[in-house]
């Protein structure tokens, strides 16, 4: 399958790409060894999500993903955010290849592993809220 329009501008022209260095939080996941790691940068004010950046090193469509998703949930509200799945941002980017399915995971792992980084860090236990962000030991996510 061939890259749809909305993956290629995504790869090439990438929103919201950077850190945020006092952001209230920062979720990494993914694995050297998978070859694609992502690290997500939220600002939270009342609740919303009003800044969102993000590193990514990996392939295009790990890039695209990830620039897709911090449009998706800027401006949303965390539970909003929450929300957020893996198949939303597929089909945002009107399709991936069957075998780049798994960037798609790792943003929407991303964006949780942040916001539940913004609960720790503010004394709330994430996990009845977030859920358990997978870990990849290597090589393998569980």
């Amino acid at each position: 399958m061939m890259y749809t329009q909305q993956v290629m501008d995504h790869f090439t022209n990438p929103r919201n790409v950077g850190e945020i260095p006092d952001a209230d939080g920062i979720g990494e996941v993914g694995n050297a060894k998978c070859g694609d790691i992502m690290k997500m940068y939220i600002k939270v004010d009342n609740d919303v999500i009003t800044d969102v950046k993000f590193k990514t090193y990996g392939c295009g469509s790990a890039i695209a993903t990830s620039s897709i998703a911090t449009e998706m949930i800027k401006g949303h509200t965390i539970k909003e955010a929450l929300e957020l799945s893996n198949q939303a941002v597929v089909e945002a980017l009107g399709g991936l290849p069957a075998h780049k399915i798994h960037c798609s995971v790792l943003a929407e792992q991303s964006i949780k592993a942040a916001i539940s980084d913004y609960y720790q860090k503010n004394g709330i236990d994430p996990e009845p809220i977030v859920g358990k962000i997978p870990t990849c030991e290597d090589g393998h996510c569980h």
